[in-house]
């Protein structure tokens, strides 16, 4: 199967990045570095952050304390007192250095880290030139208070550009649709985003006072946050990891086939997405799709093939029901055993997490027992039975997410 050829957006935003960086790069080399300590203190931060890295960022800040860092240098004007001489390109060099330095071990094991670059250079870019210029020319001088106000202006203009960048780059490799994508960018914005705009402005107010003695003393509670974002993300890893051990339980007892309640969570997560549902409520639609085939248990002879969509509805509801009680002593958000007991609902009654799960589901069990064509011959089934049992904006969505995936679309995050 022939490699896809990168979205046209994604291509743009790499090779910007990549010229604004050869641009600096060869003016910091041609001018030479200025202030080297200082430039030195701030990259060695940002490698710091880069290093610490955090994995389960989805494509958010992964390195809040780098990012904060980065940012400090391109809004510091003075260093104890005495003006600094870095410019745009020095910044924009010293940043990227950094970067790249922290960044080596997560190349080396394989992890993807170009959109990160990309995004820490032209943000970091676009927060230096709306500053350094000006500050050199001697048009911040004598703000007073406002001056405090400027940089906490300047970082959060930055980081709602940063969250449209990022979106817009989600939106390109995935096609997800981009206001949703775009609401949930905006929102881990407003927590972490803000903690590092906040710690960035206080770092390059604080060095322009007492020097560069205040890196690690302003430094040290983001870096702190940071190690726990970390073993927050270790802790929801493991979380999700028992759920889908639990709901394994199914497949080791011969009620359904092997990989069904994974093959299912999967989809119905794309589909959420597709439709716009934020990230609290896929991961609500996952734990769901995970559990959905908990209530089999409580049958005395396997369905073949776990097929419960040809029991009659009665029978469907009980182990509906059965289902969510289970999922209730496991401790799992209520929400999602409420999803598992109203699978079996009337479609017009059931919530949209029920319905993605229940449309998804009977499209496993259809395309798997088709034979050729499967997949073509099930989405046509549930479309055929939009008037009552699928929700027709559900196969609507999951027909739109099957074509990305057959064109070589990720559909996975």
């Amino acid at each position: 199967m022939r490699t896809p050829r990168p979205p046209l957006l994604l291509t743009l935003v790499h090779t910007c990045a990549a010229l604004l960086a050869a641009a600096c790069l060869l003016g910091t080399l041609w001018s030479g570095l200025d202030q080297r300590g200082t430039a030195l203190a701030f990259g060695v931060l940002v490698a710091l952050g880069e290093l610490t890295r955090w994995t389960g960022a989805e494509g958010r800040e992964a390195a809040p304390l780098g990012a904060a860092a980065a940012l400090s240098y391109a809004l510091l004007g003075e260093m104890g007192k005495e003006p600094t001489r870095h410019g745009v390109a020095q910044v924009v060099a010293v940043v990227l250095a950094a970067s790249l330095l922290g960044s080596v071990p997560h190349i080396a094991r394989g992890r993807p880290v170009l959109d990160q670059l990309a995004r820490r250079v032209l943000t970091v870019g676009f927060a230096a030139v709306c500053f350094q210029p000006l500050y050199n020319q001697g048009t911040f001088h004598g703000w007073g208070t406002a001056y405090a106000l400027l940089l906490v202006a300047i970082l959060a203009l930055t980081a709602l550009c940063d969250a449209l960048l990022t979106a817009a780059l989600a939106h390109s490799r995935t096609r997800w649709p981009f206001g949703p994508v775009l609401r949930d960018e905006l929102r881990a914005t407003l927590g972490i985003g803000s903690a590092v705009c906040a710690t960035g402005a206080v770092m390059a107010l604080a060095v322009a006072v007492v020097g560069l003695w205040a890196l690690p003393v302003f430094s040290l509670p983001l870096l702190l946050t940071q190690m726990s974002l970390r073993r927050y993300a270790g802790v929801r890893a493991t979380y999700r990891q028992t759920i889908a051990s639990l709901a394994r339980a199914t497949e080791i007892a011969g009620y359904t086939p092997a990989g069904h309640a994974r093959r299912v969570a999967a989809l119905s997560r794309e589909v959420g997405r597709d439709l716009g549902l934020s990230e609290a409520e896929l991961t609500v639609l996952e734990y769901a799709a995970l559990m959905h085939d908990i209530g089999q248990l409580s049958l005395v002879d396997p369905v073949p093939a776990g097929a419960t969509a040809v029991l009659p509805v009665e029978e469907q509801r009980r182990i509906a029901l059965l289902g969510g009680a289970v999922v209730r002593q496991t401790g799992v958000n209520p929400q999602v055993a409420t999803v598992v007991e109203r699978l079996a609902d009337p479609c017009p009654e059931q919530p949209v997490a029920a319905r993605i799960v229940r449309a998804v589901n009977a499209y496993e069990e259809k395309a798997r027992d088709a034979g050729p064509g499967g997949p073509l011959k099930a989405l046509e089934e549930l479309r055929l039975g939009t008037a009552g049992d699928y929700a027709p904006e559900v196969v609507g969505s999951l027909a739109r997410v099957l074509a990305r995936d057959s064109l070589g679309m990720p559909v996975g995050g």
